[in-house]
């Protein structure tokens, strides 16, 4: 590992073009929070020659400091096909570039994660038996928000963790329980990458089971909402879309998942103190949340007085690790069934956060969360005249709104029924501790849809109005 950067050529000219270039890739958590100054503070040769790669920890000062990992590609002279990827070009001509686009360096990538190599300071490992096609081709999927892919032909994915924190990614630590356990509801790990960073073995990508087959199921989801919308006089469970099969069928995926997860990783109980204190967390962010947004104020009181619920007199609550960011967008229907992917956690939270245990509850609450955005995602257009066209509906607002209540409804019905048959519990009993878990949920909504998308803050506040109504 060098360390001490003295000889990282070009230095300024790489952190200089950085700065310009960080501001164009999606994964780029800083884009709207103003100047930012880029300092590379270590650097790994993986490839000498030409190529070469290198594996670049940059600080990224906005107010606060973030820590992302970057491999780089360095060429004389640049391949068609690479101009898209191109960073910049220092003195001597040579070109800069995201090598995740460049196939030789993903393969040999690929390859040392194969021969379990350690590498000036990155270890590659393969997990036992694991099946990895080293001659595949790669392919970088585009879409993500906050980390990057790529595929390796139909077998193997590779994630690399945009922001590194330093520590043991949970999604590394969860995937490779339950790889272990042999849950068919998840990818399969293959492999993982990891580094040193100050002392402490930290995660920088995995390498897991390529699901070629898999849909999307926020995609299939909404595919189900529009065929409702689509009908005249029929009901959620009279279209030939209709979604709560799957649902009932995800619900039981999830409880096995949580079931293999408190098998697999640490569980605890928490007592009347404990619960307390979570009741008290989440007024804390409800406080916060009003203050950011006023329109929360009118249904606070209500809202509080669910967390104060929760905090009085609750049984002893089982708790155990979690997925921590569970929603229709991280799970994918295969020909076997349902899988669950992402187990990072919120990207955003501290690791402290994305590692607590937690009751399983908090999961099932943000799926519900994520029925409720799916059936009302396609009403979110301010301009309804336009919205209901593009819908091709032959009703009106008021009765597209029905259809969606329904149609949520019924598939946050058919998930937990599936989640009380996994787990031998329904969520639905415990509904104090149910209902302040989609609260809590609700209201980080209204938060991040007034500061990023304000036509869609609808969406929660209706749910808020709902919830606290019942």
């Amino acid at each position: 590992m060098n360390d001490s950067l003295s000889d990282l050529p070009h230095q300024p000219a790489i952190e200089a073009m950085l700065e310009q270039w960080l501001q164009t890739q999606r994964w780029f958590a800083g884009k709207d929070a103003g100047a930012l100054a880029v300092r590379v503070t270590a650097h790994h040769v993986l490839q000498a020659g030409d190529p070469a790669l290198l594996h670049l920890l940059i600080d990224v000062a906005q107010g606060s400091t973030t820590t992302y990992q970057l491999l780089v590609g360095t060429r004389r002279e640049l391949p068609q096909g690479l101009e898209h990827a191109v960073i910049g070009r220092v003195d001597d001509g040579t070109f800069l570039y995201d090598a995740m686009h460049d196939h030789d360096l993903m393969g040999a990538l690929l390859e040392w994660v194969d021969e379990d190599e350690t590498r000036d300071g990155i270890v590659f490992s393969r997990f036992p038996d694991a099946k990895i096609d080293r001659a595949a081709a790669s392919l970088v999927l585009g879409g993500e928000q906050s980390n990057s892919s790529v595929v390796f032909g139909e077998q193997s994915i590779m994630k690399l963790f945009r922001i590194v924190v330093p520590g043991l990614n949970p999604d590394l630590e969860v995937t490779r329980a339950l790889t272990q356990s042999g849950s068919p509801h998840i990818a399969a790990l293959q492999g993982w990458i990891e580094t040193d960073i100050g002392g402490t073995t930290s995660t920088l990508g995995v390498l897991q089971e390529f699901l070629r087959t898999g849909s999307d199921g926020w995609a299939l989801a909404l595919t189900s909402v529009r065929d409702l919308f689509a009908e005249g006089d029929l009901h959620a469970d009279e279209v030939g879309g209709d979604f709560a099969a799957e649902s009932e069928r995800l619900g039981l995926a999830t409880a096995d998942v949580h079931t293999a997860m408190a098998e697999a990783l640490p569980t605890a109980v928490a007592d009347e103190a404990a619960i307390a204190e979570l009741a008290k967390s989440m007024r804390h962010r409800l406080d916060a949340a009003t203050v950011a947004v006023p329109a929360l104020a009118v249904h606070a009181p209500k809202i509080a007085a669910a967390f104060d619920a929760l905090g009085r007199g609750h049984a002893p609550l089982q708790l155990q690790r979690v997925h921590g960011d569970l929603h229709l967008g991280q799970v994918l229907r295969t020909d076997a069934g349902w899988v669950l992917l992402d187990f990072e956690g919120e990207p955003g939270a501290p690791m402290h956060t994305r590692t607590a245990l937690s009751s399983p509850l908090r999961d099932v609450a943000a799926m519900l969360r994520s029925f409720d955005y799916a059936a009302r995602y396609l009403l979110a257009d301010s301009d309804m005249e336009h919205r209901d066209k593009h819908l091709g509906a032959p009703q009106g607002p008021g009765q597209l709104e029905y259809r969606a209540g329904e149609w949520s409804e019924r598939n946050r019905d058919a998930f937990c029924n599936g989640y009380a048959k996994g787990s031998g519990r329904d969520p639905r009993d415990d509904e104090a501790l149910l209902r302040a878990f989609e609260l809590d949920k609700a209201v980080y909504e209204v938060v991040y849809e007034t500061r990023n998308r304000p036509s869609w803050v609808r969406i929660p506040l209706g749910s808020i109005e709902r919830l606290v109504a019942a």
